[in-house]
């Protein structure tokens, strides 16, 4: 299984990206669908998470700017994050929860800046 994440890039504050998590390979049950974000210097953090009932849960920073959604057909995940603020600027890891087991899955991560 691997996960393929893409859509960072360069922006500006105010502006909105977003980012998409393409899982390929036999996967099996999905359980939870995550991203998480590391700043430079700092630890990883939870942003966003997606339960296989549709439940979603949000860090008290991005609430209210970003959105986690998918797309059951093709197996994606995306994160829609707008009002970008410079706090924002981290490498974005998708994360998928999958089977019985609950299988761990991370994308490479990609690369948002935000700057003024």
């Amino acid at each position: 299984v691997q996960l393929q994440a893409s859509g960072g890039g360069s922006v500006q504050t105010g502006g909105s990206l977003r980012l998409s998590c393409a899982a390929s390979g036999s996967i099996g049950s999905i359980n939870a669908m995550y991203w998480y974000r590391q700043a430079p210097g700092k630890q990883r953090e939870l942003v966003a998470i997606l339960t296989s009932g549709g439940d979603t849960n949000y860090a008290g920073s991005v609430k209210g700017r970003f959105t986690i959604s998918r797309d059951n057909a093709k197996i994606t995940v995306y994160l829609q994050m707008n009002s970008l603020k410079r706090e924002d600027t981290a490498v974005y890891y998708c994360n998928i929860k999958a089977g019985r087991l609950w299988n761990d899955y991370w994308g490479q991560g990609t690369l948002v800046t935000v700057s003024s």
